[in-house]
């Protein structure tokens, strides 16, 4: 008995983290609360921020790191910096984008790959933890635009 009901818990769980709930970015609520948005508030507020500000003045490195955990299908994006940014829009590889109200200083914002879009409306590619599940995309390049300037964002990946 005790067996059966801890392969109905498992079930259940593996069924929940692989459908979602209800058209959030994540199954369990983000630690920031401008991150607690839905897959189609995410979609909407990307759609506004493309075209890809090719054209823009270039602000050379940012002071901060940015660490992809693919396995977590997400990024930690740190502001190494004394003082906060705001308004921040974050580009991968040039066609994926998601808006940070604020930057903090010394603060992790991991943002999930489900809250970031492309101009399709498209979410960054994830994989479903499944045996024979694809990797998604190599992210090769992080920008933030702010203050009018793409700053370039070193990327290493989580360990």
């Amino acid at each position: 008995m005790r067996r059966l009901l801890i392969g109905i818990v498992l079930t259940g769980l593996t069924v929940l983290t692989q459908t979602g709930c209800a058209g959030r970015a994540e199954l369990w609520p983000n630690s920031d609360a401008t991150l607690r948005k839905t897959s189609t508030e995410f979609a909407a507020d990307a759609a506004k921020r493309f075209p890809y500000k090719a054209d823009a003045p270039r602000g050379g490195q940012a002071l901060a790191n940015a660490e992809v955990g693919y396995f977590l299908d997400r990024l930690d994006l740190t502001n190494l910096s004394n003082t906060e940014w705001t308004e921040v829009e974050v580009w991968i590889n040039q066609t994926y984008v998601v808006y940070l109200p604020r930057l903090e200083p010394k603060v992790i914002k991991s943002v999930p790959f489900q809250a970031i879009y492309n101009e399709k409306g498209q979410s960054y590619p994830t994989h479903d933890g499944g045996f024979f599940s694809q990797q998604p995309m190599i992210i090769k390049k992080v920008e933030l635009y702010r203050d009018g300037k793409l700053y370039d964002v070193p990327v290493r990946a989580a360990e």
